[in-house]
């Protein structure tokens, strides 16, 4: 959603004093601004481990100073929060076939409006993200979008049909580090240590989707009082449970890497975090949707909340933020799924699984896990950019902000109140579960190799012209 929908009106860019200016900010070829301080911001960089004032010093598509000095174009900075560019481990961009829902271009402007500068989309398109092919095509269409970087997230079986592996080895030799048939569990024991064996090979990681299969059937919603009240077919919580349990225990035999994705109920937080105290090379996410809602908002019957795993109950809500609190579990990564509104708003049971998150995931985070104190907000910018990068091998992204460090960076104002509009919403689809919510947490700018790709809440897109002007 654009920043300016919210309570707090539209904030001009403060330029205190112009230096003679070469134009725009680097990015696509286009002429740039050499030289641009930020002074006066507030320095979050858990990689770095600084959080203090600074002026922050771009110049070209890198970092060249933190510190006192200011030089070049002087950009008033004071009340934001400069951090390393946030990175999602887990998002549906749906292109290639899903185009209605959302596009690379359009997803990643929604990233980019969000404060990310690097995504990985899941392999579930149309075709199939099982081979090489199909990779390089929607890196394709990251070059062209430029919003944000990408890195594919390439399909464990063929078709997503979880028999057959896919083409790991011609996948990971065009860059792909994690393999998932996100949103269908490979339920086959022999199949999936095969895939942990294979993608040890590059030292890759295996995400499988956590879900048993046979204790889901036609299930609606979490099991629980709640299912009973509403007449809904319940969803056990140790559906995710097995599921988890099993990877678990292939991946500590063969020594390979293990990522645990949408965790959603305690059992599953108290599995991965014995799961490393035996040293199993495991990392897990939890969703804003997960550490936030709770299953009592399915009384609406309104299927914006049908999600997969199921929203939980209170108890799995507190264990997901203590996880995240104690480094169980390593990243926040949003599982944004958008759907057009033509297949979302239908009846409950015919609605397919899915919310979007990628613009509201920094202001929720901040709204209900750092302000209630679960997190500090170093934390919250380490669960949201550097464990994810560092998790899944994403160089350039997460931090340090330090000399020479590409400018993959993200500018916010975590007292700015806003209202989410989902008719504000970069994506193409409307499916948020936070529509006229009041947030805290505002993205300023975004930049992504020094160029803006927001700039004062406002998306700026490849081509545009980026002149920073007056004040």
């Amino acid at each position: 959603m654009s920043s300016s929908s919210g309570a707090v009106g539209h904030i001009p860019l403060a330029v205190r004093s112009a230096a003679p200016a070469a134009g725009l900010l680097s990015g696509s070829g286009r002429s740039h601004q050499s030289l641009v301080t930020f002074t006066d911001v507030r320095v979050v960089d858990p990689a770095g481990g600084r959080d203090g004032a600074a002026n922050v010093i771009i110049e070209g598509d890198r970092v060249a100073s933190v510190g006192r000095e200011s030089r070049g174009l002087r950009i008033d900075a004071s009340g934001l929060v400069l951090a390393p560019g946030l990175v999602d481990l887990h998002v549906h961009l749906r292109e290639p076939g899903g185009e209605d829902a959302e596009t690379v271009a359009s997803g990643t402007t929604a990233a980019a409006a969000g404060g990310f500068t690097a995504v990985c989309p899941m392999a579930n398109t149309q075709p199939v993200a099982d081979h090489a092919g199909v990779i390089e095509q929607v890196l394709r269409l990251a070059r062209e979008a430029a919003m944000c970087d990408v890195y594919p997230v390439g399909a464990i079986t063929r078709g997503l049909a979880g028999a057959e592996l896919g083409e790991l080895g011609a996948m990971a030799a065009v860059g792909v580090r994690c393999f998932s048939d996100d949103g269908h569990p490979v339920q086959s024991a022999h199949v999936m240590r095969q895939a942990l064996a294979y993608a040890r090979t590059w030292d890759a990681i295996i995400c499988n989707h956590a879900e048993e299969r046979t204790l889901t059937g036609d299930a609606q919603m979490h099991e629980g009082i709640q299912s009973d009240l509403l007449g809904l077919t319940g969803w056990p919580r140790e559906a995710e449970e097995l599921m988890v349990a099993r990877d678990l225990i292939l991946a500590r035999g063969l020594g390979a890497r293990i990522h645990v994705p949408h965790v959603s109920t305690a059992e599953t937080v108290a599995l991965i975090r014995a799961a490393k105290a035996r040293g199993t090379r495991v990392t897990a996410e939890a969703t804003p949707h997960h550490f936030t809602l709770t299953d009592q908002q399915v009384a609406s019957y309104d299927p914006v909340y049908k999600v997969n795993p199921p929203l939980r109950v209170k108890t799995d809500v507190e264990a997901v933020r203590a996880g995240l609190a104690d480094g169980t579990i390593d990243a926040i990564a949003t599982d944004h799924a958008p759907h057009p509104p033509e297949d979302k708003e239908r009846e409950w049971s015919a609605a397919p699984c899915g919310m979007l998150g990628l613009e509201t995931a920094l202001a929720v985070t901040i709204t209900e896990l750092v302000r209630p104190g679960v997190l500090t907000l170093p934390d919250a910018i380490a669960a949201l950019s550097t464990r994810p990068a560092r998790s899944r091998d994403i160089v350039g992204h997460g931090g340090p902000i330090a000399e020479g460090t590409p400018a993959n960076l993200v500018l916010f104002d975590p007292e700015e109140r806003w209202t989410v509009d989902p008719g504000r919403s970069h994506s193409r689809s409307r499916n948020t579960p936070f529509a006229g919510r009041e947030l805290w947490g505002r993205v300023h700018h975004t930049l992504l190799r020094g160029r803006f790709t927001v700039r004062d809440g406002e998306s700026v897109t490849p081509g545009d012209d980026d002149e920073i002007g007056d004040a």
